[in-house]
């Protein structure tokens, strides 16, 4: 049935990204809203990016904080990686589920109003 299971499992651990990340699920903002402020961020060192989110006016803006802040946290503390030296190398942000929700309208019609979720993961790596 499951044959070279150790086998396959010691081989996806090895080829396995070992950058440290943070992902959060399930974000009550569309993903369109939060790519405008992934786009600042990118490719910044970490407190740049800190400071740009600290100042963006955007409300995608404070739950990217928290998501870079966790993943600097998962970078010192599994990682053993130096705060300092930690810069923004991959983000993004896919759908999530989107909920369906209905706004009547004139003559028993209805207009369909899409409340969307997103997907936001922060990779982060040290500067070389």
């Amino acid at each position: 049935m499951a044959t070279r299971s150790k086998q396959k499992t010691l081989q996806r651990k090895a080829n396995a990204d070992n950058r440290p990340r943070a992902i959060a699920k399930f974000i009550r903002i569309s993903p369109d809203k939060v790519r405008i402020v992934l786009n600042i961020i990118r490719g910044k060192s970490l407190n740049e990016a800190l400071a740009l989110l600290e100042n963006t006016p955007k409300s995608a803006s404070e739950v990217l904080k928290k998501l870079v802040n966790s993943a600097a946290a998962n970078a010192e503390n599994n990682l053993n990686m130096s705060r300092n030296d930690l810069i923004v190398v991959e983000c993004y942000a896919d759908a999530g589920p989107i909920l369906k929700r209905i706004q009547p309208t004139a003559k028993g019609r209805a207009f369909r109003i899409n409340k969307r979720t997103s997907h936001i993961t922060v990779i982060l790596d040290a500067a070389n």
